[in-house]
């Protein structure tokens, strides 16, 4: 690949121009996230990180992570996945590691493909293999964060499933007498999915720590960003401050979250439908060309 004496200044600028950039960078007066360091420097209360769980593996990525956390900005992390790291239970010095292995798998892909290119004959102008690495490496930094989201969604879906059939349990122990505490803690004992097991924890710390069950509840809510959690939560402090009868309003609650669950797969399924509609109907145009198409060459072909 021969290489012009405009591609060599205008490459040799970028890495000058790059190290300048870097060295600045450097000597400039950090300007740290004020979210970020209050987080830090404030003591665990409530024995529970608002970010997930911050104990690592020990892993690759999660060493990465530690140390972009040290020596990078919080500001180029990008927006907080905050809820969506502690549902998922993801450390946040391993997300942060998967976004830089990330980023490093995107700078040596183009670099790699243009070699290969090269060695088969192939000449590629100078721009493109550096425009291409810096494309890929901020598109696959990025991606982890769209991971998280997809994964987030389908857990929080899942966790709303499993709330409605606890809601009914703690009902029915409530019918049958138990305290708000006991149901609550009854219920949580009949299943074996990891919803059950975070009520399961949540409740066993708010029993150790002396702290009301639906405030551990509410406060897991805002933790997870899971919403139908904190309604529970209201029902049960109205049973447990006000001794009110909450064993219609659990099952009201039930049904209204498996009828909102409903309507979401109707509509889920109506737009698979009318997405299903666009290749029948391709289908059928194609099916009517095949079977117009010999009429009109008898009749255009003298």
């Amino acid at each position: 690949m021969t290489i012009t004496g405009l591609q060599l200044a205008v490459l040799g600028g970028v890495v000058l121009g790059a190290g300048v950039a870097l060295v600045v960078w450097r000597l400039l007066p950090a300007r740290p996230d004020l979210g970020d360091v209050l987080g830090r420097l404030s003591p665990d209360t409530d024995g529970h990180s608002g970010r997930g769980p911050d104990v690592g593996d020990g892993s690759a990525a999660d060493r990465i992570g530690r140390w972009g956390v040290r020596a990078l900005p919080g500001s180029i992390w990008g927006k907080p996945l905050d809820q969506e790291l502690a549902l998922l239970r993801i450390p946040l010095t391993r997300f942060y590691g998967e976004k830089l292995l990330f980023a490093l798998l995107g700078t040596a892909a183009a670099p790699l493909l243009s070699l290969l290119l090269m060695l088969l004959g192939w000449r590629l102008p100078v721009l493109l293999p550096v425009g291409g690495t810096l494309l890929l490496a901020v598109g696959l930094f990025f991606l982890p964060d769209y991971n998280v989201r997809d994964d987030a969604k389908r857990a929080r879906t899942e966790f709303a499933r499993a709330l409605g059939a606890y809601t009914d349990l703690v009902a029915l122990e409530r019918n049958s007498g138990s305290g708000p505490r006991q149901a609550m803690e009854v219920a949580a004992a009949v299943g074996d999915n990891w919803v059950f097991r975070r009520l399961r924890e949540e409740l066993a710390y708010s029993s150790w720590s002396g702290e009301q069950p639906w405030d551990a509840l509410r406060r897991l809510s805002y933790e997870l960003g899971v919403t139908e959690l904190a309604d529970l939560a209201d029902i049960m402090r109205l049973s447990g401050e006000e001794g009110a009868q909450i064993y219609g309003q659990l099952r009201a609650r039930s049904a209204a979250m498996r009828t909102a669950m409903l309507n979401d797969e109707v509509a889920l399924s109506n737009a698979v439908g009318e997405k299903m509609s666009i290749p029948m109907s391709l289908l059928g145009v194609i099916f009517l060309v095949i079977l117009v198409t010999p009429a009109l060459l008898r009749v255009m072909v003298p």
